[in-house]
């Protein structure tokens, strides 16, 4: 590899591939190198917890691009190395192999490790986190000879296992601490939801509930222990309790981080010529009600935060910002969300849940800052432009699945009366 480069990436998943791409798109000639820990060229990451451990997708089918796309952009992809050091004023990384890399512009686009369990049992066999396409891989590997498994988290990735593994016929449980399904970012419409179509097929959801231990013979998993004593039997537990981000070496180099590496419009860090992007940067969000700063874990903000860091680093213009939209696909559901779910006062129920398709509104003072959509593509690209203009609805024809979101909208003398 080369010990010098014009703009070198550090992290090989979507928010740094696409940082390669938006780069060369924009016409920039300089060298760019991305040094990546895993093994793999970049690949997209939502879809293992869906079609890849479902069996939907190959592996070959999650690549980015074609591995030798990279040679022709004249992109260096560095595989099997991490940063362990950053020297932000000499402009240089050290890698875990003692090389030192010089470099004009650093984006850190590392991502974060999943957050791991804290208890007896927990390095046991048969227990994963589920990250890379080597998590996935051990997981659906584990799944053919398992005969139960426990999901400890019920967030996405959680859920989305829960209905991969219910596809193959495992028996599953998910276990969840909070009082309903995925409250961290959506309402309790949807959480219930996700709750009675999970149980529905079979799921054993346990809700409100802590574990003490898991249980094993012979050095592998055989059971999970509630801190009730209750035990559930299981020789695969997978925990997805979250991301913890990437973020300490850009911090001991100096960088400020406050959960994730701090972050200006422009994806740049506190340190000179170094940016950071996609899941492990933390940013002031214009879609965010309460004004908090956000870290956002999800594709299109990555791609987003490529382009912005591009046209800095290109010199050209940013693009404007863009509402943080998500998807998630379980069984024969899919749902789309548009803006940011935190800080609503109110919410607006369209449709009937027990039908498969519906939608919920979430607004702040009147004006939707926020829309969950399940089977409903309508819905989801009509809010979708509803949080982008601030719009403010009537609740009454909003709720009206009938109508169209855009009828519900409030003129400016309506809203004023």
């Amino acid at each position: 590899m080369s010990r010098n480069f014009d703009s070198l990436i550090v992290g090989g998943g979507n928010s740094g591939a696409q940082t390669a791409l938006a780069l060369r798109d924009a016409g920039y000639g300089g060298s760019i190198g991305i040094v990546t820990a895993e093994r793999h060229p970049p690949y997209e990451r939502p879809p293992l917890s869906k079609d890849y451990l479902s069996g939907i997708r190959t592996e070959a089918e999650l690549l980015l691009r074609p591995e030798a796309f990279w040679s022709r952009a004249e992109v260096d992809v560095v595989t099997e190395r991490r940063v362990i050091r950053v020297r932000a004023g000499e402009h240089l990384a050290v890698l875990n192999d003692g090389q030192e890399v010089s470099y004009g512009k650093l984006v850190w686009a590392t991502g974060g490790e999943p957050r791991k369990l804290n208890l007896p049992g927990a390095d046991l066999q048969g227990v994963f986190t589920f990250r890379t396409l080597d998590d996935a891989r051990a997981v659906k590997e584990a799944t053919g000879s398992a005969r139960s498994a426990v999901i400890i988290g019920g967030g996405y990735i959680g859920l989305e296992a829960a209905a991969a593994f219910r596809k193959a016929g495992l028996p599953v449980a998910v276990l969840e601490a909070q009082d309903r399904l995925l409250a961290r970012v959506t309402g309790p419409d949807v959480s219930d939801f996700f709750l009675q179509m999970h149980r529905k097929a079979g799921v054993d959801v346990r809700l409100g509930v802590g574990v003490e231990a898991i249980t094993g013979k012979l050095g592998r998993a055989a059971a999970v222990r509630l801190s009730g004593g209750e035990e559930l039997a299981a020789d695969l537990v997978l925990v997805g309790i979250g991301l913890i981000p990437n973020s300490g070496i850009l911090a001991e180099a100096g960088a400020a981080c406050s959960n994730g590496v701090d972050i200006d419009s422009r994806c740049r860090t506190t340190l000179s010529d170094v940016y950071a992007v996609g899941d492990v940067a933390n940013f002031a969000s214009e879609f965010s009600a309460t004004g908090a700063r956000v870290r956002l874990e999800s594709v299109p903000n990555s791609a987003e935060h490529a382009r912005i860091a591009a046209a800095d680093i290109t010199g050209t213009a940013p693009p404007a910002p863009a509402v943080p939209w998500f998807w998630s696909s379980q069984y024969n559901m899919k749902l789309q969300t548009a803006g940011l779910i935190t800080g609503y006062g109110q919410t607006i129920l369209r449709g009937d849940p027990s039908t498969g398709k519906f939608s919920v509104l979430y607004l702040h003072n009147g004006a939707v800052i926020g829309v969950d959509a399940i089977n409903n593509t309508k819905d989801f690209v009509q809010g979708k432009a509803l949080v982008a203009a601030r719009a403010v609805v009537d609740p009454e024809l909003a709720a009206d699945p009938r109508l169209l979101l855009t009828d519900a909208i409030r003129t400016p003398q309506a809203a004023a009366s």
